[in-house]
């Protein structure tokens, strides 16, 4: 069987917050909480349809059992960062291309149930036309590409105009045998990422057919900028040991609340559609227990939509991450089948026969590298996710005050309001 390489390469964010502090050696008096302007002129909230809400909430489950999922093979007891958007936008690309059993198992596993092939392309293509729009102040590319080994295969017609309408995804033919062909996937990869993921993949695997690649990168300062001035250096009482990190604070009106597993801030960025939800394990909990509860849970109904407007005593590390799914126990693969999705991996059974005029295929290898950096200004991140094809052989009014000091580990994740996509997910340990 023809084989498919499906790789997700990389995320990189960076956010940073900065506030008055309090130390064993001196008190800094805060000033008045901040309140935070947002201004919808500037914002471009997407409608989707009662269909296209359904889908959004239910990949926003896969994406939770995903982190869920990536949390349990790593062993590392580093902190993380991956994309599950950037793994639903390539795997929507290969189910666009599937068909019976496999088609099914891609569309459970992704929320979209049995959405079907027309339904699951018009809600990618209302995201990766809308998301970026959302919010001028917040810097946002989704690019896909598809790049086909010349000397073995050729797209179909339909396939190919398909992947162009909805993706904006522009087939390449390229020499799979020249020794350029890895550097053109690599550039493009760094390109689209403004140079945060510079490299997806080490080489061009033997028989390889093509490989579908996604690209996700983010950027946007926060709403309320943290003052580098109130950055110091403190105690974080990681699970590897108590390490010394810069934590920045400040006192701000935000978004809050807290149930018996975790608290949780939502910190937005730009104008506000945008934010990153902060959820700090209460005393006696671990980001393992909130990972579970996050996994178990709508995370709009059971945790956004519970939020109040609080005066929040801020303190968040600046940090930078990296990660690569190649280091997890399993990797992509591994991980995708034990969420669901079996058949696109076995090239005895797979079905995805629409992709290419020489013959079936199926998913060869899958990985996704990912990196953040988080600062006083906001946040950066980035996402490339490839495949290799391979043939086969056959804010209310304020409520209360409240302190969050994460000052130990945490788990983070980076969400749209208009639609509630969950586009980043991580956990800094």
């Amino acid at each position: 069987m023809k084989k498919i390489l499906l790789m997700v390469a990389l995320v990189a964010m960076g956010c940073t917050i900065v506030s008055c502090s309090e130390s064993k050696d001196e008190t800094i008096v805060c000033p008045e909480p901040k309140t935070i302007n947002l201004l919808p002129t500037t914002r471009q909230p997407i409608e989707l349809t009662t269909e296209e809400q359904q889908f959004a909430t239910d990949n926003n489950n896969f994406a939770l059992n995903f982190l869920k999922t990536v949390n349990d093979a790593d062993n590392s007891g580093k902190s993380f960062i991956y994309s599950p958007l950037s793994i639903t936008y390539v795997l929507g690309m290969v189910n666009s291309a599937a068909t019976g059993q496999t088609e099914q198992e891609i569309e459970q596993t992704l929320g979209f149930h049995q959405g079907g092939i027309q339904a699951i392309n018009n809600y990618c293509k209302k995201l990766i036309d809308g998301l970026p729009k959302t919010d001028d102040k917040v810097t946002l590319n989704i690019a896909n590409a598809i790049f086909v080994n010349k000397n073995l295969a050729t797209l179909k017609p339909q396939y190919q105009q398909d992947m162009l309408q909805y993706y904006n995804a522009k087939a390449e033919n390229l020499d799979f045998d020249s020794p350029t062909t890895l550097a053109t996937i690599n550039s493009w990869a760094n390109n689209q990422t403004n140079g945060m993921i510079d490299k997806i993949l080490d080489r061009i695997e033997g028989g390889a057919i093509s490989y579908l690649l996604n690209a996700i990168y983010f950027k946007a300062d926060w709403a309320s900028k943290f003052d580098p001035k109130m950055t110091k250096t403190e105690t974080f009482f990681g699970y590897a040991g108590n390490t010394q990190l810069p934590l920045m604070h400040q006192n701000v009106l935000i978004y809050y609340m807290k149930n018996d597993i975790f608290s949780a801030v939502s910190i937005p960025y730009g104008n506000g559609l945008w934010n990153m939800t902060v959820l700090l394990p209460n005393e006696g909990k671990t980001t393992n227990d909130v990972i579970t509860s996050l996994a178990k849970s709508n995370f709009q109904k059971d945790v956004y939509f519970k939020m109040l407007s609080y005066e929040v005593d801020l303190k968040i590390p600046r940090f930078e991450t990296t990660s690569d799914t190649d280091d997890l126990e399993g990797n992509l693969v591994g991980i995708m089948k034990k969420l669901g999705i079996k058949e696109a991996f076995d090239q005895n059974v797979s079905e995805i026969p629409n992709m290419c005029n020489e013959g079936n295929l199926y998913i060869n290898k899958m990985r996704q590298k990912a990196a953040i950096k988080v600062n006083e200004e906001g946040s950066e991140a980035a996402a490339v996710t490839v495949a290799e094809m391979n043939f086969t052989t056959s804010l209310p009014e304020e409520k209360g005050k409240a302190t969050f000091h994460a000052d130990r580990p945490f788990v983070y994740l980076i969400t749209e309001a208009s639609t509630g996509v969950i586009m980043f997910v991580g956990s800094v340990r």
